[in-house]
Parts: C-alpha cells; structure tokens; sequence
C-alpha cells in the first residue's frame, strides 16, 4: 500500500498530538511508501522525501516517510494552507493510492472530487460523540470510516469499523524502577469543561471529609477559551481546604506522561461517553488502576474500574474502596494488549 495520512500536527514533544509521531513509524512497515500532510510541523524524525522499502519489509525506516507541513508553524494565512493542500495532494498524487484522514474531516470533505476522479481510497477517523450534515457528507464520500467508540457519532454508518485505540505497549508499560506513591490519585489531560476536572474535585472534597488519606495531581493545560474555567477549578481546590493535597503541573509529553502513570496508583478519567481518551488505555498499560464513567468500557473491564457519569458521591465511594486496595491492575495491562495495542490497529487499518 502507499498511503497518504492527513493530521493536524507531526510533533514528538506535543503533549496531547505526540503519540501520532509512533503511528506513522508503525503504519510505516505496512506501507510501500508513506506521505504525511500535516498543518503543523514540529520535531519528528522523518524527512521531506520519501524513498520506497524493500518489499514485505517490516522495519520503520524514516526514509520511507515523508512529511509536509501545510504550515501553521510559519503562521501562513489560510489561504496559503488551502493553496499548499490542493498542491500536495496533486503532486504526491503518484505516491499514494489510498488516503488516511485523522479527525479532521473538512479533509475529506475538500479532498473528496480530486481522490475520487483518481481513484483513491478514502478512509476517515473520527472519534466523536457529535455530528453534523458535514460529518454526514464526510461519511458518504469515505471508503471506510473508523472510530473507537460504539458511543460516537459515526459508529452509526454501515461503513464504520470500531477500532483498537493504539497504545504503544512496547512504550508504554510498568517501570519497576518507578515506585508508585501511596495513595496516589492522578488525573491528566487538557483542563477543559468536557473532561470534568470540577467533578473529580467534588469527589475529593467528599474523601476529605471523611478523612481518607490521598494525594491527586491535576495534570494539564487549558486552552486559551478555558483559563476562566481553569481559574474556577484552582478556586474549588483552595475553596475546600485541599490545597495541601492537590497538586496542579503543566502538561506533559509522552515521555513524561509514562514516568508520572508508573508514579500513580490510580489514573481517574471523566471525560463523557462517545469519546476515547487514549490516556486511559496508557494508564492501563502502565498497570495503574484505572477509575472511568465511559459506558464505552463497560462489560470489557471490571466493574470496579468504572464509575457512575456526573455522580460525585459514586466516584468518592469508588475511590475509596480502590485506595484501600492492592495494586492489583494485571487483567488491565492483558486488555490493552488483547485488544488496544498499536500493532493490532495497525493490522486492522492497513489490511
């Protein structure tokens, strides 16, 4: 197969976008030849040319991708990005027979006439719990469509595949070396009202009062539309008497989120069914336990691990419990690799 991918950003270091740079390498020893177009550009290990593999080979070589920035990085006008994108696709149009569009389906949408009068393949990834006419026209116009979750809103279509999510278990994994803090509560990703950061407070106020013992660590960034909200969590904190027990950091790349999940003993996530975070997979397969109220994961991992949506006092009674426990998280670490790894996705996607 020679591919083209189209993504938002190629950049080892970007804290929430970094694991995409690992996607490549891994899609890259299915693929005779593999081209990125990107809007954003930042450190990678891949080159401006791309020269093809021998065939059958099942080694990452960086020689074998190549990658091209639409140029956010320059801060080119849309116009330019429109200009370079229709550029790319025409002359790379050798290259590649199918297309691998990664969330952002207006690529589809403007790719659409082009691909299909050459005879591409079209494939979407969207993994979201809402849509539109557009996500119904991206849908129409794409071969196969691929989400992670039975809860978003193109598992709907006929032509939607439910997919690994893409963990890098060879990456991703227990360092023994690490010792995991007593008590220890994580919760990481970017700070914004969709992952309910005030939630996961609400819960640790209620532990507080019952004089649980614990130590969280809030792990993240807003955007810009979200330092007002992210003022009001930091506000909760100090509100009820935890800041002695709550610690806020910045975000973190890849690297540094393997390190903090072997550091923690349970990762929480709240964010809404009908997305996927993929932190909650790289938790598990760090063999940290996980606390999740996404309906996406129950039946497939123990009820213990799961949480009622929006219920604070369920989440605190949760936490309890699961603080008191073993690390006992093995059975976890098996499912990512059962069902969740890079490989395997890279196997379903590319076959």
């Amino acid at each position: 197969m020679k591919l083209l991918i189209i993504t938002q950003k190629i950049d080892k270091q970007d804290p929430v976008l970094g694991f995409f740079h690992r996607w490549i390498e891994e899609f890259s020893k299915h693929c005779e030849k593999l081209t990125v177009i990107c809007l954003e550009k930042g450190e990678n290990d891949f080159s401006e040319k791309a020269e093809p593999c021998s065939e059958n080979s099942k080694e990452f070589s960086t020689t074998r991708v190549k990658v091209l920035s639409l140029g956010k990085e320059q801060g080119v006008s849309r116009f330019e990005y429109l200009k370079r994108f229709y550029t790319y696709i025409r002359e790379e149009q050798d290259n590649y027979d199918s297309v691998f569009v990664h969330m952002n389906q207006e690529y589809v949408l403007l790719g659409a006439l082009p691909w299909k009068t050459w005879g591409k393949k079209v494939f979407m990834w969207r993994n979201h719990p809402n849509g539109s006419i557009l996500t119904d026209l991206a849908v129409y116009f794409s071969d196969r469509v691929f989400c992670t979750s039975s809860y978003s809103y193109t598992a709907r279509f006929k032509k939607t595949e439910i997919m690994p999510v893409g963990i890098d278990t060879e990456f991703f994994k227990r360092d023994e070396e690490i010792r995991k803090k007593d008590n220890s509560i994580l919760f990481l990703g970017r700070i914004s009202p969709i992952k309910k950061p005030l939630l996961f407070i609400e819960a640790l106020n209620i532990l507080n009062k019952k004089n649980v013992d614990f130590n969280a660590s809030i792990i993240g960034d807003p955007l810009p539309k979200d330092n007002k909200y992210f003022e009001e969590v930091k506000g909760k904190v100090s509100q009820y008497g935890l800041v002695n027990k709550v610690t806020f950091l910045k975000s973190v790349t890849n690297t540094e989120a393997k390190s903090i999940y072997n550091s923690h003993k349970i990762y929480v996530n709240l964010t809404p069914t009908g997305s996927m975070d993929k932190t909650i997979f790289e938790a598990m397969a760090c063999d940290s336990l996980v606390l999740i109220s996404n309906k996406s994961l129950f039946g497939k991992v123990e009820d213990r691990f799961l949480c009622r949506e929006g219920d604070a006092e369920d989440l605190a009674k949760k936490l309890a419990i699961m603080i008191k426990e073993k690390d006992d998280s093995s059975d976890l670490r098996k499912y990512i690799e059962n069902n969740h790894s890079l490989k395997k996705l890279a196997e379903v996607l590319l076959k």
